[in-house]
């Protein structure tokens, strides 16, 4: 390469970050046809965010860690493909297309399903842009021109393929079953889309009188209003209780219909009276023993929460209005018994924010239980045989047992949703003879009497059917297409662990219905982003870190480094500023390192591996391939984080703090030979060092890889390092520790006694076995600690009035006497040690006070516990330093 350019004094993110990334993508190097013809792929299909999202961090975590893991493919020289998209996401869309209409005053139903649909593409040209920008933002090497859409027409051919290929197997049918239906947002809604939040409610207890008059039974109940769907009242049959009431039957309050008492193991005899209101109609549980005793459904509800006929007198009222009005006519009645504070799970829509309503409803399912067992069956069946065989790797591995227990528990896949935004059924109704046409195409009339008196399903299918299809319908299934048979399977699926059964396993159930092979051979699943405390980041709460803000205060690369090293797999990661802007300061010490090396090359282009001869060289040689061969080991366990920090360690703590302050024996000496040799083992370390740290901080390592001699045109596309292991010298390795260890010892004393860093010092030293290797090195411990060795194979009589620093069997003694006023010194730290024996007090007094301890926040005691133990090792620390003074 030409002369290196000279560096800037600071490294300019704002100004760097949007050049580099435009540099990358128009030179086609996200692109998997960079690489070689042959060589291995490396495929990951991206999470489809939002359209209508804006960038989170969640987002900014699996963004940062699929595009280290597919930076690091293409520095291995794999066919690197990273398919970027955005999801259509039904119910967020049309809900914000709602509002837009509301505030225009007009709606949906006014303007119909035709001018509603094109308004909401509209919408999405509009504001569709903004999370792949804000994407780009974070250094996503995705292949751009492979970027899809859910609705797209090509995915939209996938899903209706799909459909019909389950219709023709029979995998899906239209039925009544039990749904999560939100009565704001009129549709029914996935478990994903429903949180289950404690709230502070009430247990009502009542009667259920005998029909024969004989008494009653005891019952609670969450939701009096399901009283009047209630078709049974369930004992379990071990229940000395109740045994005698099994068969009869009671009589529903204020509607006087009677039901029967039934038997069920499912009851709970500890749990409220013992005695189970059974509603079939408006419960899961009581659902599925409704199914087993053959019990009748009666469905309370319309569709707006409203009371319908089968409430009798109720009919029209507002179901909590209700539920308030049959307490108050049933306390009238003399059948309430009591009412107690109860904390209780209320399942509350995500999008609607109103509490969901189970509720049986005619919808579309995709069957994956047996109908009387209840086993897995078909694709779920599939999907289980996959992970227990090893087929498809969960990481971490925990999370296959939480794998097999959803999907041996598994019920059937409701995927239709009541929305006009979305993929719509491929199903056209007939009107004359009722039944239903499944076709790929719109059909003229219908299949079973030839009427062409039919309409189209209104219904568009669940948001996971379609991103279900993803990791091939992204590479053009159901067509053979080139990058079907390039790129498929893809290699890793990398996503967040509460989305594992909501949609890797859909993923998985259909990648093997439809193409017959796994998805991907990987899954790796990260955690929820959460702040400094542990809370959920919320903008109820304000504890929300911004990435956009982030990034413009402190730069890319730090947000990235820090989710990076700051996350492991499958658990939560608590985030800090103070932490991003940690890692701001290791860029800048990055770039310093690197501007120094720079200005010190003085027109030399030394590439290429050095020779290892020096004891400092030898020793970071060694140290830089251990890392090399451990970063490798960590990445082949997918364990991101701890390769990351031993890059830190390695950088910070090894290269820049001692070998760089070594290298400068050679560099400001006279010997050109050992010059030419440092400057080459300083830009060799450097070069592999950006390579490590490239993944993780791309910006940052690039703009410095074009200031350094180095072979090829972008450190993107540069090789990965491999360890070399004639470079391990453990020998280098336990003599640079001895001399790290004194060196540190002698700066520490100089700093404790506050003898001044241009002091020259001479310290006597007792080498043992070690006097050679201390003899050559003197200039070494001049260079770091300004100190003269006097060498001695041993030494009997330490000198009187000496600090002593000791590593292995080389003890070392500075004279204090000939550097500081021992007088000022020893009263200096007399008053040092009074202060913090004061400070000392003042904290044990707190931690006595019980009414503080009990009443002050818990971290607040915390770092007041925290500064005791600190002040403690302090006065401890003065202690010693003053019996060596007065000694």
């Amino acid at each position: 390469m030409d002369k290196p350019r000279e560096m800037d004094k600071t490294f300019d993110f704002i100004g760097t970050e949007a050049r580099l990334y435009a540099w990358w993508e128009n030179n086609g190097w996200f692109k998997p046809e960079n690489a070689p013809e042959g060589v291995d792929t490396y495929v990951i299909s991206m999470p489809p965010p939002n359209v209508t999202g804006a960038l989170h961090q969640g987002h900014a975590l699996f963004v940062a860690l699929e595009d280290l893991m597919i930076r690091h493919a293409r520095m291995q020289g794999k066919a690197a493909l990273w398919v970027p998209g955005t999801d259509h996401a039904g119910i967020a869309t049309q809900l914000q297309v709602e509002k837009m209409l509301l505030a225009e005053g007009t709606s949906r139903e006014e303007i119909g399903r035709e001018e509603f649909l094109r308004r909401t593409w509209e919408w999405k040209e509009t504001y569709g842009g903004r999370i792949t920008e804000q994407l780009r933002r974070l250094g996503a090497s995705c292949d751009w021109d492979r970027e899809r859409f859910t609705l797209d027409e090509g995915l939209n051919r996938a899903v209706v393929e799909a459909f019909v290929r389950w219709w023709e197997e029979g995998l899906i049918y239209r039925g009544d079953y039990m749904i999560n239906w939100s009565p704001n947002l009129q549709t029914a809604v996935s478990d994903l889309e429903v949180e289950n939040v404690e709230r502070q409610g009430k247990l009502y207890f009542f009667k259920y009188q005998l029909a024969d008059g004989s008494g009653y039974i005891p019952v609670a109940t969450t939701r009096p209003e399901t009283i009047l769907g209630d078709t049974a009242v369930a004992v379990h049959p071990e229940d000395e209780r109740f045994t005698d009431y099994i068969g009869k039957t009671v009589l529903v309050p204020i509607l006087d219909r009677e039901i029967p008492v039934i038997a069920d193991e499912y009851v709970k005899m500890e749990f409220g009276t013992g005695a189970l209101k059974i509603t079939p109609a408006h419960d899961p549980n009581d659902y599925v023993i409704g199914k087993r005793h053959a019990l009748p459904l009666i469905n309370i509800m319309n569709k707006d929460a409203t009371l319908n006929t089968n409430a009798g007198p109720y009919a029209g009222m507002e179901r909590f209005a209700a539920r308030k009005q049959l307490w108050s006519d049933m306390e009238e009645a003399d059948l309430t018994l009591r009412v107690e504070d109860y904390l209780h799970t209320v399942p509350i829509a995500q999008r609607g924010g109103e509490v969901i309503e189970p509720m049986v409803s005619t919808q579309w399912f995709v069957r994956l239980s047996d109908p009387e067992t209840g086993e897995p069956t078909g694709p779920a069946k599939r999907a289980l045989e996959a992970v227990r065989t090893g087929y498809i790797e969960i990481v971490p591995e925990r999370f296959t047992k939480i794998w097999e227990h959803w999907l041996t528990n598994i019920r059937d896949w409701c995927i239709s949703r009541q929305l006009w935004w979305g993929h719509r059924i491929p199903a056209w109704h007939c009107h004359d003879c009722g039944e239903v046409t499944v076709a790929r195409e719109e059909p003229n009339a219908c299949t079973s009497c030839g009427s062409e008196n039919i309409t189209q399903d209104p219904d568009v299918l669940d948001t996971w059917f379609s991103s279900g299809l993803w990791p091939f319908s992204t590479l053009g299934w159901p067509e053979p297409t080139a990058d079907m048979a390039r790129f498929y399977p893809t290699t890793m699926m990398e996503t967040g662990y509460d989305i594992l059964f909501f949609w890797v396993a859909r993923m998985v159930m259909m990648g093997l219905a439809f193409t017959d092979e796994r998805p991907f051979a990987t899954i790796y699943l990260h955690g929820l982003v959460r702040d400094e405390s542990g809370k959920k980041m919320s903008k109820t709460t304000g504890n929300v870190i911004d990435p956009i803000e982030v990034m413009e205060q402190y730069g890319t690369d730090a947000l990235r480094f820090t989710l990076l090293t700051g996350s492991t797999p499958g658990n939560d990661m608590n985030l800090a500023v103070s932490r991003i802007e940690a890692n701001r300061n290791f860029a800048n010490k990055i770039w310093n390192a690197a501007r120094f090396i720079v200005s010190n090359l003085q027109g030399e282009v030394p590439t290429g591996a050095p020779p290892a001869q020096t004891l400092p060289d030898r020793w970071i040689l060694s140290r830089l391939h251990t890392l090399i061969a451990d970063v490798n080991r960590l990445f082949g366990t997918h364990l991101y984080s701890e390769a990351g920090q031993q890059i830190y360690d390695f950088f910070w703590s090894e290269f820049a703090d001692w070998y760089i302050e070594a290298s400068k024996v050679a560099l400001y000496g006279e010997d050109e030979a050992a010059k030419a040799r440092t400057r080459q083992v300083l830009v060799y370390v450097l070069d592999q060092c950006l390579r490590l740290l490239h993944p993780y901080m791309p910006f940052v390592t690039e703009e410095i890889w074009q200031h350094i001699p180095h072979e090829g045109e972008a450190l993107i596309i540069a090789g990965w390092p491999e360890a070399d292991n004639s470079y391990i010298d453990h020998e280098a390795e336990d003599q640079m520790r001895l001399l790290i260890e004194l060196i540190r010892g002698l700066r520490n004393v100089r700093s404790e006694y506050n003898v001044p860093p241009s002091e020259r010092i001479t310290t006597q030293v007792s080498a043992g076995a070690h006097r050679d290797l201390l003899d050559a090195q003197r200039e070494l411990f001049v260079r770091l600690c300004n100190t003269d060795l006097d060498l001695h194979e041993h030494i009997t009589d330490a000198p009187e009035m000496a600090a002593t620093v000791a590593a292995a069997e080389v003890t070392a003694y500075l004279p204090l006497a000939d550097l500081i006023d021992i007088e000022a010194e020893i009263a200096r730290l007399e008053d040092e040690l009074a202060e913090t024996r004061d400070l000392i007090a003042n904290r044990e007094g707190r931690l006595a006070n019980e009414g503080f301890i009990n009443n002050a926040p818990e971290d607040v005691v915390q770092g007041i516990r925290d500064s005791l133990a600190e002040l403690q090792a302090r006065r401890d620390a003065l202690q010693q330093r003053l019996e060596t003074l007065k000694t």
